[in-house]
């Protein structure tokens, strides 16, 4: 299997989840793309497991009755074919008022039941025009056989929770903007405030640092990491701590960020969050 068959293998999945859904509720359609130990932020907090991100939805009664529909703009896969992710368009249609327009992102792990998705969010977008043509795909320049051992696959998700706990320092000296910056990839995804989606390290910088000037007040770091067994992408979960202002309580506000590497050797960067 060459690197463009593979994604575009998580990408059909993808839109087979898609096709599925416009049958179902929303609670359903999120239901069948969602792995048993899937995790969501949604609602201010993280939810951890298919019944738990269900049962959440099931307190929306709108769920039960309103549908989406989705379309994704790119896709990336691991080099040993088992983890991938996507992003794109989605939109909320409901029975009695206008439909929603909405952004997600999903972190895929390849498993007996197929592409379900491990870490999975969507965000509301503002209404306007956006691009959706498909963006070229992110692959590796070869596949390789996957490692079946765990304590490699250990050690390798706790690089990857290390340079999450960098990025985090990083902006603690230099701010915000400037670290999402140096630990951007060239093409990478910000789910971002308007329409379509931010791209680029600059672009990215420039909003998450907008009047956060000096060092961040911020801290984060990861809860948990998972990792393709090749060791070139992987995800990583957890919680932004906000303090508070005025002896105010401070928050914290679960993430995830999707992280690539050329090799085992090189520096993590972020590719899509």
């Amino acid at each position: 299997m060459t690197p463009t068959d593979a994604v575009n293998g998580l990408l059909d999945a993808d839109r087979a989840h898609a096709s599925a859904a416009a049958s179902m509720n929303v609670v359903d359609a999120i239901g069948q793309v969602l792995a048993p130990d899937a995790w969501v932020p949604a609602g201010g907090a993280m939810h951890v497991g298919r019944d738990s991100v269900l049962a959440f939805l099931r307190t929306n009664p709108a769920n039960l009755d309103s549908r989406l529909e989705w379309a994704p703009i790119r896709g990336g896969i691991s080099a040993d074919g088992q983890h991938g992710f996507t992003y794109g368009f989605m939109t909320l249609v409901r029975p009695d008022s206008p439909s929603v327009p909405l952004k997600y992102l999903a972190y895929w792990v390849k498993g007996a039941d197929g592409w379900k998705a491990v870490a999975y969010k969507r965000g509301v977008r503002p209404a306007g025009d956006v691009p959706t043509a498909m963006r070229p795909p992110l692959v590796p320049a070869a596949m390789v056989e996957v490692n079946h051992n765990e304590a490699d696959v250990a050690q390798l998700a706790e690089g990857l929770g290390d340079a999450e706990r960098a990025f985090s320092v990083l902006a603690g000296e230099i701010g915000l903007g400037r670290a999402f910056e140096r630990n951007a990839a060239p093409d990478a995804m910000n789910m971002g405030a308007g329409p379509d989606f931010l791209y680029g390290p600059q672009a990215i910088g420039a909003e998450i640092g907008q009047g956060a000037e000096g060092p961040s007040t911020l801290t984060w770091g990861p809860d948990h990491a998972i990792v393709a067994s090749s060791g070139d992408l992987g995800v990583s979960i957890g919680h932004i701590n906000i303090p508070g202002e005025g002896g105010a309580p401070g928050r914290r506000v679960p993430f995830f960020t999707i992280w690539r590497r050329d090799s085992p050797g090189a520096p993590w960067r972020f590719v899509a969050e």
